[in-house]
């Protein structure tokens, strides 16, 4: 008997110096869209994007330009010599069409990728963090993929996080 309870207060000598595991969660959602890191590359590729879209309507027009001049010099032309304008007019267009698709695919996986790596920056920082400071989880959470039901104000690292990243941002 004198065993047993030697035993059970052992184990609730040790259970009771057991530290506390530190948890907490960010808002993922808050801190990728408020990064400055990000939002400066949705800037950047903004502009861009008006770039794109401007010389895409410049050449837009300039084609048909060049197309209702072929339709006024094939009136004169015979139908053969036509058919041979509207073919050459008709691949010119594809080819530019196709250019055009290329150039905004470039541009979009620029952009995919910048937004990865701002979205990667934020992923070390949080696991830098988390190691510095003795957390065992830190959990993430959004809107639309609530991963933390309940959490209490102290446990939301998200403001540290979000303040903490833009304070180490450089604009280059």
């Amino acid at each position: 008997m004198k065993l047993v309870f030697s035993l059970l207060f052992a184990f609730l000598l040790i259970s009771s110096c057991q530290e506390q595991q530190k948890i907490a969660y960010v808002d993922n959602g808050k801190v990728i869209n408020e990064y400055q890191e990000k939002l400066d590359i949705e800037e950047k590729y903004k502009v861009r994007d008006e770039v794109f879209s401007k010389r895409a309507d410049s050449i837009g027009q300039a084609f048909q330009l060049e197309a209702q001049d072929m339709q006024i010099k094939a009136r004169r032309m015979s139908q053969q010599k036509a058919q041979e304008v509207y073919d050459e007019l008709g691949q010119k267009q594809q080819l530019l069409q196709q250019q055009l698709q290329f150039e905004q695919q470039q541009l979009q996986q620029a952009f995919n990728s910048e937004i990865d790596s701002a979205i990667i920056k934020v992923k070390d920082f949080v696991k830098a963090y988390g190691e510095r400071n003795g957390y065992k989880l830190i959990l993430g959470t959004t809107d639309a993929a609530s991963t933390v039901m309940f959490g209490t104000a102290e446990d939301d690292l998200t403001q540290i996080v979000l303040d903490s990243l833009n304070a180490g941002y450089k604009k280059d």
